[in-house]
């Protein structure tokens, strides 16, 4: 799903986090809690979207969301990135597991 420039770039980020910050047990539990926020910045930038607040009215707009969407994308590549050795092949491989239920499905 990524190509292997992006997963270039995820281990350079995986590096410079190791580098600042270590790889202890509470430093990649920290990398997946990441994911919570930054799912949070999504539902966030989607409400602006539809203007569910009235006190704020449309905040966002869909390149916003897209945005946080990559941002979230990012955030679990490093954290998959941190936890596997071959984080390449472990997303290719659930991918193909979801892709043949949802093929099954259809059967």
């Amino acid at each position: 799903m990524l190509t292997s420039d992006q997963w270039s770039t995820i281990r350079a980020l995986v590096a410079w986090l190791d580098a600042q910050n270590g790889r202890s047990e509470q430093e990649t539990t920290l990398r997946i809690l990441k994911l919570t926020e930054e799912a949070g910045e999504v539902a966030q930038a989607w409400i602006g979207v539809q203007g569910q607040n009235p006190r704020k009215g449309v905040t966002h707009d869909r390149g916003d969301v897209a945005d946080e969407l990559v941002d979230v994308i990012v955030t679990a590549a490093v954290a998959l990135a941190s936890i596997t050795g071959d984080p390449a092949a472990h997303l290719d491989a659930k991918l193909a597991k979801i892709a043949a239920r949802s093929q099954a499905v259809d059967a």
